[in-house]
């Protein structure tokens, strides 16, 4: 059966590498935002007999979707365009864990949803007859490494040696990043013409 929102509040899916801007987006234009990082596992997860991704250097690959709930995300949105509320769980990048939860609310929309394996998401969702739009956003390479580094530095969100690694890992697989979002059915969009097109949504 369809998914038929309480609210009309549509549905905008954010993809983009880590560092593209997604949560800066989301967070101006979203009403509301889902930050579906926070469905990250948990470090406690990880055990020898239900193990986790790892990199090829030893250390859990948080950039593998193995390391995150899809279901429980999925879950969360579908509550929220039903009921017109969901708790959702703060999640600890430094930590690996979830400390509190929190309740998100519809007021309006749109509403918006991001995050790192956000392409994960789009085909549950279109299979339960949710209305979704989802766009990729098209930034270099190399601007989106350097933005990725000085946030991830300034939020302590990982041991410096491994903030470097997997900066190095992203910055070559983002070629691949983009095609994956982009065979999952998100649009490419340059981020001043996706920005121009939010501001028109909430104007």
């Amino acid at each position: 059966m369809d998914v038929v929102p309480k609210q009309h509040s549509p549905l905008i899916l954010l993809g983009g590498a880590s560092g593209s801007g997604k949560s800066y987006l989301a967070h101006r234009f979203g009403h509301p935002h889902v930050e579906l990082d926070n469905f990250y596992r948990e470090i406690s997860e990880h055990t020898p007999e239900t193990p986790l991704p790892q990199t090829g250097y030893g250390e859990i690959d948080w950039d593998h979707p193995g390391t995150w709930n899809c279901s429980l995300a999925v879950d969360a949105i579908i509550e929220l365009l039903e009921s017109g509320a969901t708790q959702v769980p703060n999640y600890s990048i430094s930590t690996s864990s979830y400390d509190s939860m929190r309740g998100i609310e519809l007021n309006g929309g749109p509403l918006l949803a991001e995050g790192i394996f956000v392409s994960e998401i789009l085909a549950p969702l279109q299979r339960l007859g949710v209305p979704v739009e989802a766009y990729y956003i098209d930034v270099s390479p190399a601007s989106t490494a350097a933005r990725r580094f000085v946030r991830d530095v300034r939020e302590r969100r990982k041991p410096l040696l491994f903030l470097l690694k997997r900066g190095y890992a992203l910055f070559r697989a983002d070629r691949d990043i983009r095609a994956r979002h982009l065979a999952a059915g998100f649009s490419p969009v340059r981020k001043k013409a996706l920005k121009a097109m939010l501001a028109a949504a909430t104007a």
